[in-house]
């Protein structure tokens, strides 16, 4: 089923973040956590420190009326820096890869693509962009080819 989602970047603390946000709301991290280690390591790709390795890759949580908070911790190594504007993102779940790409098109016409829509490791058809104002969307559909 579609769903949304609010993403939110950190620098570091996503974890304790996420804790404190299940202390608040109840619940259970939807997948537990999924860590930077956990990315299967592309020839050529740069090897994360021992610390980036422990970041968060990705969590989800559920709090009100079906929607999540999901986040990232955000390595400075990948070239990423937060600042006002970029911290939050508004995160789109369709049920098609027709929808996806649907709305990916419409959402950045005018803006611009960060991420292309493409499969992912870990089963997702994924892309990011902003929007002709400046706002981040990313697309995340768990539908297979």
């Amino acid at each position: 089923m579609a769903n949304v989602g609010t993403y939110l970047n950190f620098e570091g603390n996503t974890e304790a973040a996420f804790n404190f946000y299940k202390s608040i709301f109840g619940g259970d991290f939807i997948n537990g956590i999924a860590r930077f280690g956990d990315i299967p390591m592309a020839a050529g790709m740069p090897a994360f420190s021992e610390a980036e390795k422990q970041m968060v890759l990705h969590i989800a949580l559920p709090i009100l009326g079906g929607h999540k908070l999901l986040g990232t911790d955000v390595p400075g190594s990948m070239g990423f820096k937060i600042e006002a504007g970029n911290q939050v993102c508004i995160n789109l779940e369709p049920d098609s890869r027709a929808e996806t790409e649907r709305l990916f098109k419409a959402l950045t016409a005018g803006g611009s693509v960060e991420q292309p829509l493409c499969d992912m490791f870990r089963g997702t058809y994924y892309g990011s962009g902003k929007d002709r104002f400046g706002i981040l969307w990313m697309f995340k559909c768990s539908e297979k080819v």
